[in-house]
This record gives structure tokens, C-alpha cells and sequence, in this order.
């Protein structure tokens, strides 16, 4: 009986990943195929006759400079985040602090919230310092909405470690900070690296703060030039898709190769 159960889940489990990852498929074969094989009745579920042209179009109309927009300010964001959200976990957890349970309560009000509530008063003090049409704006908006998550998975998992491992680095005699370097952060970096790379797919996925903040075409992201090249090359499926291929290669490479730790990180941090 467990057996069967075994295999129904695994089987139900299969066919949802199937039908998550289809979409991605579909983009990914329609980027190598004709346009004529994509308009092909029945459609193909394998190109017949690979062709590259659409991704020649599509490198020599620009994406260089959006791919670069993307990995700077998703990859800055990311920084910002990590430098703020860790200590302040860190903190939170160790420390008592009046009014915690206030701030953990924001935190995740702040998750509720959509972007586009911020989007105003945001725009209003980018203006204001003049960060407008700058890569800091985008930046710094990304890194608003990433900071509240990483500090509420990371003190969730700072709480679980003991506190007799920072009692015996006092001992040998660390301090405070390098106990933490040391001692505490090396356990830590499963989650760490969640959150990081969480925070890095948000921000590559942004679209709103860019082409909001940023009226010069030049620091538009990806996914911005994605927007843009809907009305550049109309109908032209296979050049749409090719761009949009290239723009979830570098999700889909870090999120394969930090696969065992992005599992064990979220698992750590929601149990411990």
C-alpha cells in the first residue's frame, strides 16, 4: 500500500512539474523554429529545422546592453539586500528588542504589499535626490521589497542555532563580530544564499521600477527591452522568444547549480 502511494505521488508530482515547465519548453523550441513552423497546424513539439537567425537578430539589435542593465542592478540589489538583511536578522534574533514582534509583523505586511503601492512615494524621493534615470533607483526600490523577506527567513534560522557555539568562540577568544563572521555565518550561508538568490530573481525580473525610475533607454533592464521589443518585432515569434530564452538562461544556470543549497536553506530556515 505505501508502495502504490509512493507512486501515485511521484506521478501526480511529475505531471505538475510537466505542466509548470511546458511553458518554458514551448518558448525555448519556438525561439529555434520557423516562422512558418510556428504557425504549422498540428504544431510541432520539436522544430523541424533548427534555425539560429532569431537569436542573430536579437544580439545584434541590443540585448548586450539590457543583459548588462539586468546582471548590474540585479546583481547590486542582491548586495544591498544581504549587507542589510543579515546583521539586522542576526540582531533580531539575538538581541532583545523591544517591539519585535511589531517589526516582524511589518516585515511581512510588506510582502502583502504590490510594488505598485510604493511606486509613488518612491518616485517622488528618487526625484527629490536625484536619482532618477540612474542605476541606483531600480537598485534601491528591488532591494525595499527584498530586504523584509530575507530578514524573516534569516531570523528564523539564526534563532535555531545554539547559543553555545558564540559562548565557546568567546572563550577561544573571538568577539561579537567575529564570532559571527566565523562561527555563526558559515552555518548560516544555506540560507543566506536563498536569500540571495531570491533577491537576485526578483530584481532580474523587475520591470515596473525600471521603466518607471528610468526614462533612458540605455539602463533598461531585460525585462524592459522585452516590453520594447514587442512593438520592434510584432508578430516575429520566433525573435520574441529568442529574447526571452536568453533572458531566463542565467535564472534557470543559478537556480541548477544552487539547487542542493537553495532546498536545504529554505528547509533550515522554516524548521529550525
Amino acid at each position: 500500500m505505501s508502495t502504490r502511494k509512493n507512486w501515485t505521488l511521484s506521478i501526480v508530482g511529475i505531471v505538475i512539474v510537466a505542466l509548470f515547465l511546458f511553458p518554458v519548453y514551448w518558448m525555448i523550441i519556438t525561439a529555434f523554429k520557423t516562422q512558418t513552423e510556428i504557425f504549422q497546424t498540428p504544431p510541432t513539439f520539436f522544430p523541424e529545422t533548427f534555425q539560429l537567425d532569431s537569436f542573430a537578430t536579437v544580439i545584434e539589435g541590443g540585448i548586450g546592453q539590457y543583459f548588462l542593465n539586468s546582471v548590474i542592478i540585479a546583481g547590486c540589489a542582491t548586495i544591498v539586500v544581504l549587507v542589510l538583511a543579515v546583521p539586522s536578522a542576526y540582531g533580531l534574533a539575538r538581541f532583545k528588542v523591544k517591539g519585535v514582534s511589531s517589526m516582524m509583523l511589518v516585515f511581512l505586511v510588506t510582502q502583502m504589499l504590490p510594488a505598485t503601492v510604493v511606486l509613488t512615494p518612491l518616485f517622488v524621493v528618487f526625484n527629490n535626490l536625484g536619482l532618477l534615470n540612474t542605476y541606483i533607483a531600480p537598485v534601491l526600490a528591488t532591494a525595499t521589497l527584498g530586504v523584509p523577506f530575507s530578514v524573516l527567513l534569516l531570523r528564523t534560522f539564526f534563532m535555531g542555532i545554539p547559543k553555545e557555539l558564540e559562548e565557546a568562540a568567546s572563550i577561544d577568544g573571538c568577539g561579537r563580530l567575529r564570532a559571527f563572521l566565523q562561527v555563526i555565518l558559515p552555518i548560516a550561508l544555506p540560507s543566506v544564499m536563498v536569500c540571495g538568490a531570491i533577491s537576485f530573481f526578483f530584481a532580474w525580473g523587475d520591470l515596473i521600477f525600471s521603466i518607471t525610475f528610468n526614462r533612458d533607454q540605455e539602463l533598461w533592464p531585460l525585462t524592459a527591452g522585452i516590453f520594447n521589443a514587442i512593438g520592434r518585432y510584432g508578430i516575429e515569434w520566433n525573435n520574441l522568444m529568442a529574447f526571452a530564452t536568453i533572458s531566463v538562461l542565467p535564472v534557470i544556470i543559478i537556480f541548477v547549480s544552487l539547487q542542493k543549497h537553495l532546498v536545504e536553506g529554505l528547509v533550515s530556515g522554516s524548521v529550525k
